[in-house]
């Protein structure tokens, strides 16, 4: 079929407009149904890419399944993945019947919540999937929108606060990302991105009032992506505004926002910034080595502070996104493999903390640290399932959180010895973050009179974690899984980039270094 992609993408989104037109009420029946019918969509969503999946053919470096036709005032639709963009969509669609399953006791406007979700998830697979700029940034900004509702209406009490937040800082940083893609349009002449990625933009050094800006137009429009990008996954010092989010996110919420939309930062920069723009990235590498290996050890020190346990973990998310940054510009294969590995680990190891903490919380309706403890008394299933995705989150050995920091570690240490030994503090610090947590929920004795009657988790619960504990343990022990499909892709990408340093004047290169 040649119009897999876009099936994919609008089947939420079909299902969205179902429930909107035919479920007028909020009675407990059509509570149900609402749920029902988003459950089924992206069940449907994830089966279908699974047939791209077992259709897609890693052995090919180039886009595939590729849907190109006219859209709108002489812009093109056009639709296509390769090796990395395909894991990203099968990211989406494996964890949005997660997602809804974990929203089952919700309760208020049910019907909106599910439309929501399905807008929300129809707009990430839209992002992984375009290969016209206009229709990536549509997709990109529009997924804004429903986090915004989600956030704001099903939110904690500071929700509008943290809403507000999160979509200046985003939007914000967006704004100077679509400056940029209309400077691209006027130097190329198309908004295609794989004519992009061939189109060599200026990398000259160029004089504006006496200064030299190294780089030059590449440089500007570099930095133009960075500012949208670092503030999508989010990157320190602009982070600020995760912390906030999650914690006043419900918890569907909150395994959305970690698990896929901050990937679409890493994904921005494996798209764009690294191969449309490879002197410049070459030039300012070392500034992206060190705010990652700072975020890694100043959010980690900041986790270790925390008290509220979805705060932690979304510092500890801040952290695990440092390694990402630092293996994409390493520009090598074990980095740029480790960072793809890293972000797809990312997915299903803090998707299921938080589905952790919304475990406890739909029975206590506290965060606080200190409200819990001896959990493993009375639930000691949670405890097991707790244990595993805290280990995998610490990248212990066998489970896939190892597997991403090892490769991210060995490529900045390539290019960077003492960035890889800061950043490399961070597995220690996260082991001091992540244990502490555990220790304090799960161990000891059971003396809080309020924990006495706390039951187990039920079959609902534990159909939700069975999926992400094999894939984390999947992975762990079978790599290759992964690296096998983005292996081509992240040569080609590799090799133009080398290819294109090689042809840049002496002066740029030196001035880089």
């Amino acid at each position: 079929m040649d119009n897999l992609l876009s099936i994919i993408t609008f089947t939420p989104l079909i299902a969205a407009l179902i429930l909107g037109v035919f479920l007028k009420g909020d009675s407990p029946s059509d509570q149900a149904n609402a749920k029902w019918v988003a459950l089924i969509a992206t069940t449907a969503t994830f089966l279908i890419s699974l047939f791209v999946l077992f259709e897609f053919d890693p052995s090919d470096a180039g886009f595939q399944f590729v849907e190109d036709r006219s859209w709108l005032l002489g812009l093109r639709y056009k639709m296509g993945v390769d090796g990395i963009s395909i894991l990203f969509v099968m990211l989406t669609t494996f964890l949005m019947p997660i997602t809804i399953g974990a929203c089952w006791t919700v309760t208020h406007r049910v019907k909106e919540y599910m439309i929501a979700f399905l807008v929300l998830e129809t707009l990430m697979l839209g992002v992984f999937c375009a290969l016209d700029l206009v229709l990536f940034y549509l997709f990109f900004e529009g997924g804004l929108i429903p986090m915004f509702l989600i956030i704001g209406i099903w939110g904690g009490k500071d929700r509008i606060y943290a809403t507000f937040k999160f979509f200046l800082y985003t939007f914000l940083g967006s704004v100077l990302m679509l400056v940029a893609m209309v400077a691209m349009y006027m130097d190329a002449g198309t908004t295609d991105i794989p004519t992009l990625l061939a189109h060599q933009f200026s990398a000259g050094d160029i004089v504006i009032g006496g200064k030299t800006i190294v780089g030059g137009m590449q440089t500007f429009l570099w930095f133009a992506f960075l500012a949208s990008f670092a503030v999508k996954m989010p990157m320190w010092p602009v982070h600020t505004w995760l912390p906030d989010a999650h914690v006043q996110a419900p918890t569907a919420g909150s395994v959305v926002l970690a698990a896929i939309m901050l990937k679409m930062g890493g994904y921005g920069f494996l798209r764009f910034s690294l191969p449309m723009f490879p002197v410049a990235s070459d030039i300012w590498a070392p500034l992206i080595f060190w705010m990652s290996a700072i975020a890694i050890v100043y959010t980690s020190l900041v986790a270790l502070a925390q008290q509220d346990m979805k705060k932690l973990i979304a510092y500890s998310s801040v952290a695990h996104m440092g390694y990402v940054t630092m293996g994409i510009f390493a520009a090598n294969q074990q980095g740029v493999d480790g960072a793809i590995f890293q972000m797809l680990s990312h997915g299903f190891v803090s998707g299921a903390l938080f589905l952790c903490v919304g475990v406890i919380y739909d029975r206590m309706h506290t965060r606080e640290i200190d409200a819990y403890g001896g959990l493993v008394n009375r639930m000691p299933a949670y405890a097991l399932v707790f244990m595993l995705f805290t280990m995998a989150n610490v990248g212990l050995p066998g489970t896939s959180g190892f597997i991403g920091e090892f490769l991210t570690l060995a490529g900045i240490f390539q290019v960077n010895t003492w960035v890889a030994a800061v950043a490399a503090t961070g597995v220690i610090l996260s082991a001091a973050y992540a244990l502490w947590l555990y220790r304090r929920v799960v161990f000891g004795d059971l003396i809080k009179e309020s924990l006495r009657s706390i039951t187990d988790m039920n079959l609902r619960e534990r159909a939700i974690f069975a999926p992400l504990v094999a894939m984390t343990l999947l992975l762990g022990v079978y790599p290759s899984l992964v690296t096998d499909i983005i292996g081509p892709s992240v040569e080609a990408l590799l090799s133009n980039y080398q290819m294109a340093l090689a042809e840049t004047p002496v002066s740029t290169q030196l001035a880089g270094n």
